[in-house]
């Protein structure tokens, strides 16, 4: 094997493939990637008006619009009034919303184990071993998310 260090774009490659495996071991999919991350990062983020959503999510306002009116319907997220500009209406996560990403969570947890328990002990001290790394990562990357203004949170 070769032991040269992993450029920068096969670093980003190989997390990609992980990024890949983390969505398909994520069941049931009744919910779009969108629809889970919209409220995932409402969990997050707490409450935020729909363009805020729309720039987070990389779509368009209508379809933001349309997105969140699936998630009203099955009661995972609600719109409210602005409790700093009553004028303003915002997207709050609900209880039911984060039961549901919670119960999400433990399923895909579940799976991820049975995979890493069919690895050999070296791989899973190796994955071990990045994970702060990739902590590191994961904040600066969220870090850079741009805050949405005016929203409660």
């Amino acid at each position: 094997m070769d032991s040269a260090p992993m450029s920068h774009l096969e670093l980003a490659a190989g997390l990609g493939r992980v990024r890949t495996m983390m969505r398909l071991i994520d069941v049931p999919r009744d919910l779009s990637i969108t629809a889970l991350s919209t409220l995932a990062n409402l969990e997050r983020l707490g409450a935020r008006r729909l363009t805020d959503l729309a720039a987070l999510e990389g779509v368009t306002q209508p379809a933001m619009t349309q997105l969140v009116s699936r998630l009203e319907r099955e009661a995972l997220a609600e719109r409210r009034a602005d409790p700093a500009d009553g004028r303003v209406v915002v997207v709050a996560i609900t209880e039911h919303g984060r039961a549901e990403l919670a119960r999400r969570r433990g399923t895909q947890a579940k799976r991820l184990a049975e995979l890493l328990a069919e690895l050999s002990e070296a791989d899973r001290a190796a994955i071990a071993a990045a994970l702060p790394a990739l902590e590191r990562l994961t904040t600066r990357a969220l870090g850079a998310t741009p805050p949405a203004q005016g929203a409660a949170g």
